[in-house]
């Protein structure tokens, strides 16, 4: 009895409730994908594969072990798009919206959650948040799903056949999930522009930040005379476009003598394009990326590493961590203290963050590169590097090594991706526990720094 009465005091954090919320979503994941029927008709699958794949969906990352074409069927599709909706949109998003049909009043342990799992820093307005979230997510993908279903009558014998394909890339390329139903993800339309800019379009809007496309709904609205756009909407838009620019333009350099030869000009572009905004989060590919060179590789994995922004679909250490380590170490290096930007200064303690966030990812990266090495020996250390980095920043791109992983090096590339899509700051957040305020302070002392 004193030990039920025990159990029954323990509370979790917000941020344990979110990781646990994630957990119960990946085994609610695998059981569907091992229902009767999801596979096709002979096929048979390991269940480290399917633990594997339902790690994959939830994050919304599009590693797979196996071939998503060849493995499962039509009633597989459907359940690997609910997963990627779970995902993508969130858990706590879905619950939230469900719980406002039914006409549930969203108490403020429910906001608690829903400020944790969105990174948010204040109560206020979180429902507002996520009531927009879905609507707009729901639209855009949708409208996706509407053009490119139409347009893939051209490629497809059935309408059908189209409307799958439509629907799974539109879902897939929106909540930046990378799967695929062709078996070579985008490569058959390698040189259809159309496509390649209607799924660059979702994909940025999956993860450019939900905050970000509420703000842009509300200026188009033009109801607010007064409307002015945030500091996150601001900076996180400018690293977005500064990042996406920059990858086109040095996968464009990198290759444009190597497997770029003797394309035309405007093949390369739209090649180099792409796949800069691919490495944002979503992983979906329009060319052998094996082909690259080392440098490309390199590149791209800093460009996954950094991931998407903050509030988004995606993973790795988001791009206003990077903004403020970036203008945090510019202001350093001319004396300033404080960091000012937009006519805004920013918060000390999101400069901590930003130092703390960026430091325990490098330490993740580092960790898991040397266990891979030992669990994965023959494998190239550029590949394993490709992947971790891919995997943490829930892309899904891969050098093609991941079904010829061991089942240890999947089972840390899934910890990474698990990790990637909770976010570093709650997966902070849930080792540590209680946050204890100091009731006392030190004398403060001064150490040699560099």
């Amino acid at each position: 009895m004193k030990q039920l009465q025990f159990k029954s005091k323990i509370k979790f954090t917000p941020a344990q409730m979110i990781v646990i919320y994630y957990f119960l979503a990946i085994a609610v994941s695998v059981l569907l994908l091992r229902l009767p029927g999801v596979h096709r008709p002979g096929v048979r699958v390991d269940f480290i594969d399917s633990l594997f794949t339902a790690v994959s969906a939830v994050s919304v990352t599009g590693l797979t072990a196996i071939d998503i074409s060849e493995t499962y069927s039509v009633f597989g599709y459907v359940m690997i798009i609910l997963i990627l909706q779970l995902g993508g949109i969130g858990i706590m998003s879905l619950g939230t919206f469900v719980w406002l049909i039914s006409g549930k009043k969203i108490g403020l342990r429910e906001r608690q959650l829903i400020m944790v799992d969105h990174n948010q820093s204040s109560l206020s307005g979180v429902v507002h948040l996520i009531r927009e979230i879905v609507k707009i997510l729901l639209l855009i993908q949708a409208l996706g799903a509407l053009l490119l279903t139409l347009y893939f009558t051209q490629y497809y014998d059935s309408f059908e056949e189209a409307m799958m394909h439509g629907i799974f890339t539109s879902v897939s390329a929106t909540t930046n999930a990378g799967f695929d139903i062709t078996g070579e993800s985008l490569a058959a339309y390698h040189n259809d522009y159309f496509i390649q800019i209607i799924t660059s379009f979702l994909i940025v809007f999956g993860a450019i930040g939900f905050p970000v496309l509420i703000e842009v709904k509300e200026f188009l609205s033009n109801k607010n005379k007064n409307f002015r756009f945030s500091l996150f909407t601001k900076l996180t838009t400018l690293t977005y476009g500064i990042l996406l620019l920059f990858g086109t333009f040095m996968i464009f350099l990198l290759e444009m003598f190597n497997s770029f030869k003797g394309m035309p000009w405007h093949e390369k572009f739209f090649t180099a394009f792409f796949h800069s905004v691919s490495t944002r989060s979503a992983g979906l590919t329009t060319f052998d990326v094996t082909l690259f060179n080392e440098g490309t590789h390199s590149l791209m994995s800093v460009l996954m590493f950094i991931g998407a922004s903050p509030s988004s679909v995606g993973g790795g250490i988001r791009t206003t961590t990077f903004a403020i380590a970036i203008l945090f170490l510019i202001n350093f290096s001319r004396g300033k203290e404080n960091i000012q930007i937009f006519n805004r200064e920013i918060h000390l303690i999101d400069v901590f963050r930003a130092f703390a966030v960026i430091t325990v990812a490098l330490i993740m990266v580092f960790t898991a590169t040397i266990l891979l090495t030992v669990t994965e020996p023959d494998v190239p250390i550029t590949s394993l590097i490709f992947e971790i980095t891919s995997a943490f920043g829930t892309c899904g791109m891969t050098l093609g090594i991941t079904g010829d992983l061991s089942s240890v090096g999947k089972v840390i590339i899934m910890i990474l991706m698990f990790i990637g899509r909770v976010g570093l700051i709650s997966f902070l957040f849930t080792l540590g526990g209680k946050s204890n305020k100091t009731k006392y302070r030190y004398p403060k002392e001064r150490v040699i720094i560099g």
